[in-house]
């Protein structure tokens, strides 16, 4: 990407929206606000992923208002990893930073964080909630359990808590866009490039409006898809558990076989086969998801599809470029 010689480093600010027309007015003014006094340039580029609502419109009407806001809107909704890449992908600036729309990403950590990689040489500052206050119970067993999972089954250190609220410099931009596959967990890839990194805490924020999009079954298909985009551990659990099916297959056998021997009115035969057969259909079954969903990753990454697809642009160029890729 060509390099423009500015007075002051620009800032790009990428933020995901899926149907947020009630919160992106809101989340410009309180950005805006927050981001007047840095010695730094500000650009805000949204992606559009596919909403249903007014969002669009409600980005053409801040475009007009303000020369600095850009806009990407895919064909359909692709999902937020894609957001994120594409924005990274179109960031014009020198550092940026992955912002949600509703507001729960504080804009007024960004002149600390800002500091913190321009001032005191980290790569990346990055959010993390230290609270879950407002969040149902269920939900955060849930994401505790997952960032105790990936840490253990990666071989990374998963922050408890971490956002996808992180400003970057440049370096560190390209090296995640540096990373080509298809099925992206982008918390994962931030740990995986490494580069020194600064968290930042704070307590948990409510939305502006409206209601979050990520159920419990999509947050649990994002936790799987996370855990095998970067760990194979699962495989080794399927290995594992075959091996023990095996043995206990056999203990049961012998155990079948004697118990006919001197108990033979009491041995019917049918309790313990029926018993084994279902335990073992089932490990088979539990083996056979776990080499699916690995497959299916393979099957994706084979296809070579675009991460995404532009239905629209505040900018023709933007239009011209290969969609997905970088």
């Amino acid at each position: 990407m060509e390099r423009v010689i500015r007075e002051k480093p620009l800032l790009t600010l990428i933020v995901p929206a899926y149907n947020e027309e009630n919160n992106l007015s809101d989340f410009y003014s309180e950005t805006s606000k927050c981001t007047a006094d840095m010695a730094v340039e500000i650009e805000y580029l949204f992606i559009n992923d596919g909403s249903e609502d007014c969002t669009v419109e409600v980005l053409k009407e801040l475009c007009r208002e303000d020369s600095r806001v850009r806009y990407l809107s895919f064909s359909r909704n692709f999902g937020k990893e894609a957001a994120i890449y594409a924005g990274l992908q179109h960031a014009h600036g020198d550092y940026a930073a992955i912002m949600d729309a509703d507001l729960q990403d504080p804009p007024e950590l960004l002149p600390r964080m800002y500091d913190y990689v321009t001032k005191e040489g980290y790569d990346c500052a990055a959010a993390r909630r230290v609270t879950r206050a407002g969040e149902g119970k269920v939900r955060s067993f849930c994401a505790d359990m997952f960032y105790k999972a990936m840490t253990k089954l990666s071989g990374m250190k998963m922050m408890e808590g971490s956002r996808d609220f992180q400003l970057m410099n440049r370096k560190m931009i390209n090296a995640v866009l540096s990373m080509k596959e298809k099925n992206r967990f982008s918390k994962g890839i931030f740990e995986w490039v490494g580069f020194r990194k600064k968290w930042v805490e704070y307590e948990n924020v409510e939305r502006s409006s409206g209601s979050s999009k990520w159920s419990l079954w999509k947050l649990f298909r994002y936790a799987l898809d996370g855990i095998t985009s970067f760990s194979s551990i699962p495989l080794m659990v399927a290995f594992v558990l075959g091996c023990c099916c095996c043995f206990c297959a056999g203990i049961l056998i012998f155990i079948e076989i004697i118990g006919f021997h001197v108990f033979p009115s009491a041995m019917s035969g049918w309790t313990g086969f029926l018993c084994l057969l279902l335990f073992l259909f089932g490990i088979q079954f539990l083996c056979m998801g776990i080499l699916g969903k690995y497959l299916e990753k393979t099957y994706d990454e084979v296809k070579n599809r675009p991460l995404y697809l532009l239905d629209d642009s505040s900018l023709c160029e933007e239009m011209s470029g290969n969609e997905g890729e970088e």
